[in-house]
């Protein structure tokens, strides 16, 4: 009896999001609050904006649903999207539903994680935002993306 394979494919649905040309982190975090909606209080997710040589946004993709208090991002899913659709940069967005944009551990190490593994498929990683319904923290403004 031979075991079957899944054949994955990849498909890009166009959605009612303009392109936009990506100068600074105020740039970005308008962007990004387009990607969410009432839920920003309730529960963390992520998105990653993929931005091409001119840093206009390409795309964008959900790359992880969390809870109250904390979401999961691999790195294999940012790279993939990246990869798939050719992008040069990358910008990582993840809500805190509290209100606080400060960076936990967790956020500081999985900045470095996504940073390094992009960086061997030679994609940036521009930025990583923490935002809330009013307010954003901005790796890259404070100096934490190399």
């Amino acid at each position: 009896m031979k075991k079957k394979a899944v054949e994955y494919t990849i498909h890009a649905k166009k959605q009612d999001f303009s392109i936009a040309k990506i100068k600074n982190s105020q740039d970005s975090y308008n962007y990004a609050k387009q990607l969410y909606s009432d839920d920003i209080n309730i529960y963390e997710s992520g998105f990653i904006m993929l931005l091409n040589q001119a840093s206009n946004i390409m795309g964008y993709a959900k790359v992880s649903q969390g809870g109250l208090s904390s979401t999961i991002i691999d790195v294999r899913l940012v790279a993939k999207y990246a990869i798939d659709v050719l992008a040069t940069s990358v910008i990582l967005v993840h809500n805190h539903p509290s209100g606080s944009v400060l960076p936990s551990s967790y956020d500081n190490e999985l900045t470095r994680r996504i940073e390094q593994g992009l960086k061997l498929l030679n994609i940036k990683l521009l930025d990583h935002l923490i935002i809330s319904e009013d307010k954003y923290y901005s790796f890259g403004d404070e100096g934490a993306i190399y």
